[in-house]
């Protein structure tokens, strides 16, 4: 069964982030992070343009270099992220890299980017590999959950509490975050966490620091302290690609944003079920025991009733050649079991269950030789598919409200035999 945590955030994400992380190519972001962390852009995104996303009249924006806007109108490289373009940056999740960009009045936007998600992401990535030694292979930065796959076959629930204790108490602690340049052939450059430069990558490299923490390589925007995270929950783990594992986590507002989403789903249980909080789960579980007990003795009493139709007709003195009968509440078995009881090839039969109108089951019953020529003429009518073989036809049909039309068919072939009989 699926960790519930998949329910607190938009199901969609879920996908996306599972999709990301199991699919051949990894998500953006994660194995292109050494290459999009070499310096094209300023130490830190220009005042106009920190923490914000473009608003949905502007087109593009201008590129920049060490802070200082290239004339309006000038085309250059630049990296979107979700409708944001970021000069020179890294493409935060489902971004795309190299997009030409043009300056339009200098005008930001007014949504905040997800510095917390990436700064949280930094931050559990260092802690899981310092506690752990499970290393980030890859990660998601989802419109409601965020993902970071941990080269590791499995997380126990202990390891998982002790790192949620261990980055929480970092963020109390008050930890600054700081963004600094090294020259590409500095030796310190080697000592930061990073898959490396590319062989032709010039001038400097942007590292975000966390004190005492992590140094990493990244051109991506970040809170300035670990106390402007809040909170950081890990909500679960789940089976990711190639023995490793997927660590589900909501930073910041989205952690009080699932606590209030959890207490509206609370009250609403505790108004359905009758009872407190506390006492859900068993509350659940007696009415699951309870569906399965009503549906096993629904499905015996369907079964006792299709044998007494069947012995009913079997009874009766003198037997019509056409049987015809329709059931709401019945199922396959259930018009199986009347074909059995009835069991005689000279009678033909229609039976049908479900809707009335609408979809249903039918069943054609009878000699071979008259089901292999009604069985396909009775599905075409009731606009449906079906297959038989040793004198049954039986499939689904979307038009129920036809089975007067497949009625008179079956009269006419009845009358059609006896007159060449």
């Amino acid at each position: 069964m699926r960790p519930a945590c998949r329910e607190l955030g938009d199901p969609r994400d879920g996908r996306a982030a599972r999709a990301a992380l199991r699919g051949g190519a990894p998500p953006v972001g994660s194995a292109r992070r050494a290459g999009s962390a070499a310096l094209r852009a300023p130490p830190q995104v220009p005042p106009q343009l920190s923490g914000r996303r473009r608003s949905p009249s502007l087109r593009s924006l201008g590129r920049r270099r060490h802070g200082v806007p290239l004339p309006a109108g000038q085309l250059g490289p630049a990296v979107r992220h979700q409708g944001t373009v970021v000069p020179g940056g890294r493409a935060a999740a489902r971004g795309r890299r190299g997009t030409d960009a043009r300056l339009r009045g200098g005008a930001g936007g007014h949504d905040p980017l997800p510095r917390g998600r990436r700064a949280g992401q930094h931050l559990i990535t260092a802690m899981a590999e310092r506690m752990f030694g499970f290393k980030t292979t890859s990660w998601e930065l989802g419109r409601q959950q965020s993902v970071i796959e941990l080269d590791t076959p499995s997380m126990t629930t202990e390891q998982m509490e002790a790192l949620e204790q261990s980055v929480n108490e970092k963020i109390r602690e008050r930890i600054p975050v700081t963004v600094r340049e090294l020259a590409a052939d500095d030796s310190e450059v080697e000592t930061v966490r990073s898959r490396g430069l590319p062989g032709d990558h010039t001038g400097p490299v942007r590292v975000v620091d966390i004190e005492g923490i992590d140094s990493n390589m990244c051109c991506g925007t970040h809170v300035s302290n670990l106390s402007d995270l809040q909170v950081i929950k890990l909500l679960c783990t789940e089976k990711g690609k190639k023995n490793k594992t997927n660590l589900v986590f909501l930073a910041g507002n989205r952690v009080l944003k699932s606590v209030q989403q959890s207490h509206r789903t609370e009250k609403t249980l505790t108004s359905l079920l009758k009872n407190g909080p506390g006492e859900h789960v068993e509350a659940v579980k007696r009415l699951q025991s309870s569906v399965k007990l009503l549906q096993k003795n629904n499905l015996n009493l369907l079964r006792d009733i299709a044998v007494l139709i069947a012995r009913d007709f079997k009874s009766k003195p003198v037997q019509s050649p056409l049987f015809v009968l329709h059931r709401k509440e019945g199922d396959s078995e259930f018009m199986n079991i009347i074909a059995n009881e009835i069991g005689k090839e000279d009678i033909l039969l229609f039976l049908t269950v479900g809707d009335e109108k609408e979809a249903g089951l039918f069943l054609l019953a009878g000699s071979v030789e008259a089901v292999e020529n009604l069985g396909p003429r009775v599905a075409e009518l009731l606009e449906g598919k079906g297959a038989g073989k040793r004198g049954r036809y039986q499939g689904k049909a979307t038009k129920m409200s036809r089975r007067g039309e497949v009625q008179a068919l079956l009269q006419e072939f009845i009358s059609q035999q006896r007159d060449e009989a």
